[in-house]
């Protein structure tokens, strides 16, 4: 029997257990990647392990909080870099790029097994990686002893076939593929892309669709490395790092399905779900306020390529606000060297830094009751700083018609409005190569890290106790997000600052719930996190399960729960358990009193029992740990279990 893409490089990589579904096991790591929001806890928790260097290739990105209003992110900023410069990580400074797009330019590479502490790091697929989004103790973990545990996911075929229709794009076919496998019940699920239509996607329109994988849920996407990938390696000049890699013609997959590339039309994900997903001919002529090009989903060379064409004598309608934040600094400066900047100004157009920025909050909110046309991957209600917007998530080639007309547009309507034929866009045959932000360290051993004053050391959890009481802390419903645990926004820069970005725990679902959660915990009563199905999708932050564990949570009662924040629980001493009755999700009510006994026993079975004392009722839950996370567990969490160890 013959192997798939992703069973090649995980069996390259297999250092124990065996490779099958569902399995726990464990690999070797080539490369890691941060960003800044995640990677200063990653870093400090990578030095209480004691590790003298990493034995991995690490880059650590700054992307997110590059906009230094305060001292906070300026700080970490330092101590980013002077940490990477002593540990051996490559550093990339402000103003760099976003981390997804700078890695698929100059450091993807195919049959590689990269982990990186942002849920899209399985942008990385679209040139043959396999990339896989964790937590930042995770990455710590791995960076010290070069291993990775995670479960094996089965594997689904995703055949593209055909080739897209003018107007239509890579954006348009993975909110298609979400139509199909929405943003829930896919855990433990990876996907492979193959088909006749895939000599027609670039590297950067395969990176636009295994990027957004991650809002279904999955534990990565993959492509072939083919002629494509070969042809994107030479123009980076990189061809030392192409390889060919297929799957076996008699692969098996755990379910097949197909799409015809040439049937689809211009998509668009309504609020507040990216899943969401219609035709944007359905609701054309919506009013719109805000359109904004960019993101690690579509902030390629390519992209802004479409953009500049649909432009050239346009300008944006007066009544919105428009905006583009290049990917990279590469693209950056191609696109200033071939005049698409100019365009884009004459246009109208805002320029903003290459960096997350609008993506994550950090910036760009749009008005109240705005309507925002935004080209990312997201539309969390109230992820884009403002709680009454509504976002929707489109192609360029939609973002720019919607932009000169002033209301949502059918790309192929507004061409036809102005004749405009769709362009064949060649791509350069060698990009320019502009590595000057990126910083080499230097493995100094005596580099001084400087650590700034809202930097603090990771809280570290107690071992899990044998009984316990606890009261509902809070009770919420479907598809809660990690946004909506600990909101982004103005709010990233108390990352390294667990005590204070603590205080904001669902804070805008329930203001109090900080302050009751530490009036428990001060009266030594844990607290109870309940929620329904697909709790913890979204952002892989580390800080939905750290900040919730240092105001004294100590269990997620919840119909199901997403892999990356299951994760996160595990590694912060968080027992996540499941509902066996949903109905017994019904009958809790926040406040309620909970006791757990014989927990120790009920960790190790997988078969807990929960007496609600405020209902006099009791409540079957199971928990799906592995061996090793139930150690972890008891250990009070994984940075305990590596000190341990």
């Amino acid at each position: 029997m013959g192997l798939t893409i992703i069973e090649k490089i995980v069996q390259k990589h297999l250092l124990s257990g065996e490779m099958k579904s569902g399995n726990e096991i464990q690999v070797s790591v080539d490369q890691t990647l941060t960003q800044d929001v995640l990677g200063t806890m990653a870093y400090l928790q990578f030095q209480a392990l004691g590790a003298d260097k990493v034995k991995t290739r690490s880059v650590s990105y700054v992307d997110h909080n590059t906009l230094q209003s305060g001292f906070e992110n300026a700080d970490d900023h330092i101590y980013l870099q002077t940490v990477a410069d002593k540990y051996g990580i490559t550093f990339s400074k402000p103003g760099n790029g976003i981390c997804h797009q700078l890695h698929l330019e100059r450091f993807s590479k195919p049959g590689d097994f990269l982990i990186g502490g942002d849920s899209h790091t399985p942008t990385g697929g679209g040139a043959g990686q396999l990339s896989i989004g964790v937590g930042g103790l995770e990455i710590a973990g791995a960076m010290a002893s070069g291993k990775f545990y995670f479960t094996m996911p089965k594997i689904i075929r995703v055949n593209l076939e055909g080739r897209l229709q003018p107007w239509c794009s890579a954006k348009d076919i993975i909110l298609e593929v979400l139509k199909h496998f929405t943003t829930k019940g896919n855990v433990g699920t990876a996907i492979e892309y193959g088909g006749s239509g895939l000599p027609y996607l670039t590297v950067p329109e395969r990176a636009t669709i295994t990027n957004m994988g991650a809002e279904m849920g999955i534990t990565t996407s993959i492509f072939p490395s083919d002629e494509v990938t070969q042809t994107f390696l030479k123009a980076q000049q990189r061809l030392e790092d192409w390889s060919p890699l297929a799957a076996d013609e008699d692969a098996v997959y755990a379910d097949e399905i197909t799409i015809d590339v040439s049937a689809i039309v211009p998509n668009i994900a309504c609020p507040h779900s990216p899943d969401q997903v219609v035709t944007v001919e359905s609701i054309e002529g919506l009013p719109v306020d805000q359109v904004l090009l960019g993101s690690c989903t579509n902030s390629s060379y390519k992209d802004l390529l479409i953009a500049a064409y649909m432009m050239q004598g346009h300008k944006a309608f007066d009544r919105v606000s428009f905006g583009i934040a290049p990917g990279s600094r590469q693209v950056q400066e191609m696109a200033m060297q071939n005049g698409l900047m100019t365009t884009f100004m004459d246009g109208g157009a805002r320029l903003f830094e290459s960096a997350c920025g609008f993506c994550c909050g950090a910036g760009q909110s749009p008005k109240s009751r705005g309507v925002s046309l935004r080209t990312n991957n997201r539309n969390y209600k109230g992820r884009s700083g403002t709680q009454d917007a509504d976002v929707y998530l489109v192609s360029p080639e939609t973002a720019i018609a919607s932009a000169i007309t002033g209301v949502i547009t059918d790309p192929r309507k507004f061409a036809a409005k102005y004749n405009l034929a769709y362009p064949t866009i060649e791509l350069p045959a060698e990009y320019i190569i502009n590595d000057t932000l990126f910083i080499k360290p230097t493995c100094n051993p005596d580099t001084e890290v400087v650590i700034g004053p809202n930097i603090g050391a990771p809280p570290k959890n107690q071992p899990y106790p044998d009984t316990l009481e606890a009261k509902v802390g809070i009770k919420l419903g479907d598809k809660i997000t990690t946004d909506d645990i600990t909101p982004a926004g103005s709010l990233l820069k108390y990352r390294s600052n667990v005590p204070k970005y603590s205080e904001y725990v669902f804070s805008f679902i329930k203001p109090d719930f900080a302050k009751t959660c530490m009036s428990n915990r001060d009266a030594g009563i844990a607290s109870v996190i309940v929620a329904g199905e697909s709790y913890g999708q979204g952002s892989s932050r580390e800080h939905a399960a750290l900040c919730p564990m240092f105001l004294g949570v100590k269990v997620v009662l919840a119909k199901s729960v997403e892999r990356i924040h299951s994760s996160n629980l595990v590694n912060f001493g968080i027992l996540q358990l499941t509902f066996v009755d949903s109905q017994d999700y019904d009958s809790i009510e926040d406040g309620d009193t909970l006791v757990l006994d014989n927990l120790h026993q009920g960790i190790k079975s997988g078969k807990v029992t929960i007496f609600n004392k405020t209902k006099n009722r009791y409540i079957k839950a199971v928990s799906s740990l592995t061996e090793r996370q139930k150690e972890i567990l008891l250990a009070g969490g994984f940075l305990n279990f590596l000190l341990d160890a």
